[in-house]
């Protein structure tokens, strides 16, 4: 087997990158695809006929290259777009909610568009039917503070 791999060590080199791969999948940090960039030129680096330790280097060279100078470009481009285009539970802060059950600062229950949530009072007691504004949202709990109008519906 070890012999095997000593003489074919495009088979390291791809499963290095499936591994890779298969965490940034996970992480998805973009940090380990760099990484199987890196073992993918070593790939290239064996089927050129180089010796492993110019394998090595190269691995080493390219993943380094890629972390300095791919990886913040790409993670610049992710993230383009206007501050104010929020996704997921960041588009919650700031919206206006509907209290269903007397929120405290140990739970309660309110409205958020069209969904109900668990929530906490951030200053005091909050009535039923009282307007609040979503504050922060904790794991599964909105953190929420009266709005500046309260109206009883």
């Amino acid at each position: 087997m070890f012999e095997w791999l000593g003489q074919n060590w495009w088979a390291v080199w791809l499963t290095l990158f499936l591994v890779f791969a298969a965490v940034e999948m996970l992480t998805l940090d973009l940090f380990f695809i760099m990484l199987g960039g890196g073992a993918l030129a070593g790939l290239v680096a064996d089927f050129a006929g180089a010796d492993l330790w110019l394998e090595i280097v190269v691995f080493c060279v390219v993943s380094l290259l890629m972390i300095a100078f791919v990886r913040p470009v790409t993670l610049k481009h992710l993230h383009k777009g206007p501050p104010e285009q929020r996704t997921n539970i960041d588009r919650l802060i700031g919206e206006s909610a509907l209290v269903l059950e007397a929120v405290t600062a140990s739970g309660g229950r309110v409205k958020i568009g069209g969904d109900i949530w668990s929530a906490r009072s951030q200053s005091g007691v909050l009535a039923e039917g009282q307007r609040v504004i979503v504050s922060a949202i904790e794991g599964a709990t909105a953190v929420v503070s009266p709005q500046a109008e309260t109206a009883i519906q």
